[in-house]
This record gives C-alpha cells, structure tokens and sequence, in this order.
C-alpha cells in the first residue's frame, strides 16, 4: 500500500486517498498507524490477477502514543490493523457467541398451537440435549408452552414436567396444548403439574408436589426472561408501543400496581429514577418533567397519549430509525420492570432454582436487555464462588466433573467454580437465520449453569 499526499482536512477531519492492493483473502489491510473513522472502495479493472485492485478513500482521526502503561494498552488496541471487506464500510464484530445451529422454521410453527415462537429452541434443546438423561424439568416462564412441549418430546424418559406462570391466560393456553400434545402421546410414566406463579415461589411449587423433590433436586430449569407474542400482540395489556390501550403493563392481573400508577401517583424523583435505571433513557429528565406537566391535564391513562408525549419531546429520526420508537421501547420497558418488580425478583430466583438443582442437573436462562443479562451473568458468578470453603478435598471430584462436558460442540468456553460451573462465558445469541425470520429473537441471550 503506497501513500498518494498526506491528506486533507475537511471540517476537522482528515481525508487521505491511498493506492491500494487487496490481500489473498480479498480484504484491505490498513496499517497500525491508521485509525480510520469511515472507508469506501472503488475496483478497477487491470490486468491484474487480482481483479479488486483500487483505490481506498477513507477519513481518519489522529492520536496521540501513550506514555503511561494505562494508556499503552488503550493506544495499542485503537492501533490494531482493521480489516475491511470489499465494497463495504468497516466492521465491528460484536463479542458475542452466535448459534450456528441450524433454524428449521417450518418445524417449529407446525409445532406451536398460537402465535408465539419460542426463542433459541434449538439452542435449549442443546443444553438439555436428548444425550443426557433428564427425569425432571421445570419451565419456569412456561407460556405457551413452546420449551416445554420440545422438551417432552426430546425426553421419552422424562417423569415429570412442572410449568410455572405468572399470567393466568398463557397458563390456559399452555395446559391445553400439553394436554393435547400428551394425548397418544408415549409417556405413560409423565406428571405434568401447572402452576399460577411466579417463579420466585419455585421452592414452594416443588414442595407442593413433593417435599422429597427438595432434598433431590431437579435434572433441568430453564426460565425464558422475555415477553410472549400473545402478551405484545393484545393492546389491552399495555405491553406494546404500537398499539392503544390501557397503561396497564402486570403479567399477574390480579397484581394492584399499574403502570398508569406510577405515570399519575408517584413523586417526581421516582419516576426519573425508573427512566433512568430501567430504562436507561438518556433523556430521562425531559421526559420525567413532560410527564409531570401531563399531571395538570388530567395525567396519562393509555398507551396512546403516553406515545403522543414521547414523540413531543423525541426527535423524528436516529440514524435509520425512528427516534420515537426507541425511546418509547426504552420507556415502556421501565414501566414494566417497575410494575413487575422484575429485577430484584430475578436475582433471588436465580438463587432459588440453583438450589433446586440435583447434582449435574441444569439452569438455562434466556434474557432480552442488558439489565437482565448483567443480573444473570452476575448472579452465576456469585453463585459459584459462594461456597468454595465448603469443598477442600473435593478436587478429586471435580477433577473428574470437568471432562463431562466434553462432546458437547455448543459449549466454547466454562467458568469452573466449587459448586458449580457457568458453561457459557459469554452468552450464546440466535443464528442470522433465527434472527432473519423472527425479529423479536434479535436481543436474546442464552446464559447455562451447572450444579456440581
């Protein structure tokens, strides 16, 4: 690559135009003394065997060499050679674990009875693959029923299936399309027993059933954390930005608090601090005021009118997306983690249905933000540490439980721990596939503990 002048500078930015080759893999590769900002390739034809020969355009920002070590570090990660596909901008790569697990679409929508798609299924099947032997499993996020029913007909020895949920109509739902999935079906030896809970109430549900099921623990839990169609799609609930209805926003009904509550009711402060905190609204302090204004004109009663605010105060467009309904996803989150009390319920059932666990057996937690997935992933941490005094001389064994995992392709990388073993280091995320025909899938995380 030979530099063509030093570049130019356009509205405080340089602009630099190099004579370029590409490598054998068909990419630019830009030196470590270049930062760049933004790149475009032009191809020329020349009697090259390499027909991508060009030209690169590309702007670029200066910075300075560190001095100290702190700054060393930062220096030498903004230097590293950035590698650009033809014919496209740069590309940051996302640090994340993507599934590479085939989505067959088809199957699963013969497989649902409603509208909902459960997310990652091929991915929690993995986990709770038909290789290890599982008596005992227990969804508590059962929905529709969509993991479950998957689960059952993976799992011909499975003896017994608990299904926890919070919301009265998905229960409904989902009784009738395991009754009707159990119908003929070959499990003469399976109990299937549905609760209207929610799940931090797991110990209770399992000693309802069995006090013995405490002392011996469960083989797999999985809890998926998100919203299920039937809840986005009905406007009465509240849940969904594009539809008018009541602020609403309780997955139990017979729960007091509303999200119109805390829109109409609650002090100035409180309502800030759940924009800012779970919702992570950058314009939180705009919005908490427009709301309290909204107060002297009779306040805010539906999903509609509180669109209508959020729009006021949000710029038309982001980038390729409307600002509004960003912003607006990022509100309605807050309300519902708020009205549900979702975080702090969260992290004392994750304790909860570890605890439930048998000795080998496994909890799978699917999360949709940030604010879950960084619970879930501290949560496990925790979790494994807490009782390393209480396994010296245990080493022998757990020497032995490391290799279990060994013919399982999904796992990549495992946190080993004294009880336990976090088997995804960072969370594994849907295949394009999964996320080209269902969108709703994009945001998934799929974190998997093990008790030892």
């Amino acid at each position: 690559m030979v530099g063509m002048g030093n570049g130019r500078r356009i509205g405080g930015i340089s602009i630099s135009l190099l004579s370029c080759n590409c490598n054998s893999n068909n990419y630019l590769v830009f030196p470590s003394s270049v930062k760049l900002k933004s790149a475009a390739v032009f191809g020329v034809s020349l009697p090259n065997p390499n027909p991508w020969a060009g030209v690169a355009v590309f702007t670029t920002f200066p910075f300075r060499a560190a001095n100290d070590s702190k700054n060393k570090k930062v220096a030498k990660a903004k230097a590293t050679s950035a590698r650009v596909g033809v014919g496209m901008g740069l590309v940051k790569e996302k640090r994340r674990t993507r599934s590479n697990k085939d989505y067959d679409y088809e199957s699963i929508i013969q497989q649902q009875q409603s509208s909902h798609i459960p997310v990652m299924l091929g991915e929690v099947l993995d986990v709770f693959s038909s290789s290890r032997t599982i008596t005992s499993f227990v969804d508590c996020t059962l929905g529709a029923a969509g993991h479950s029913s998957a689960i059952i007909r993976a799992h011909p020895e499975l003896k017994l299936h608990i299904g926890v949920d919070v919301d009265p109509s998905a229960l409904a739902k989902a009784r009738a399309h395991l009754n009707s999935l159990l119908h003929g079906q070959a499990h003469p030896h399976l109990k299937t027993h549905t609760f209207a809970k929610n799940f931090r109430h797991i110990k209770s549900v399992l000693g309802q059933i069995d006090e013995n099921i405490l002392c011996s623990g469960v083989d797999a839990i999985l809890m998926d954390l998100g919203m299920s169609s039937m809840q986005v799609n009905n406007p009465e609930r509240g849940f969904s930005v594009l539809g008018d209805g009541p602020l609403d926003m309780r997955m139990d009904p017979q729960a007091s608090l509303k999200a119109e509550d805390i829109l109409n009711s609650w002090p100035d402060a409180e309502v800030g601090r759940v924009l800012r905190e779970y919702g992570e609204e950058s314009n939180w302090h705009l919005l908490q005021n427009k709301i309290v204004q909204a107060r002297l004109r009779g306040g805010l009663h539906s999903t509609g009118e509180l669109v209508d605010l959020i729009q006021s105060v949000t710029p038309g467009m982001r980038g390729r997306r409307q600002g509004w309904i960003k912003t607006a996803t990022r509100v309605f989150q807050a309300l519902r983690i708020a009205v549900n009390d979702e975080l702090k319920t969260l992290e004392s059932s994750l304790h909860a249905c570890f605890d439930c666990l048998a000795p080998g057996g496994r909890l799978g937690v699917i999360s949709f933000h940030s604010l879950e997935d960084r619970i879930v992933k501290q949560t496990f941490l925790s979790i494994i540490d807490h009782n390393r005094e209480d396994a010296e001389g245990n080493e022998e064994e757990l020497r032995n439980i490391r290799d279990d995992n060994i013919n399982e392709t999904w796992i990549r990388q495992i946190i080993q721990g004294w009880n336990g073993k976090i088997l995804t280091k960072r969370p594994i995320t849907p295949s394009a596939e999964e996320e080209r025909l269902n969108c709703r899938c994009r945001s998934a995380k799929l974190r998997v503990i093990q008790k030892i």
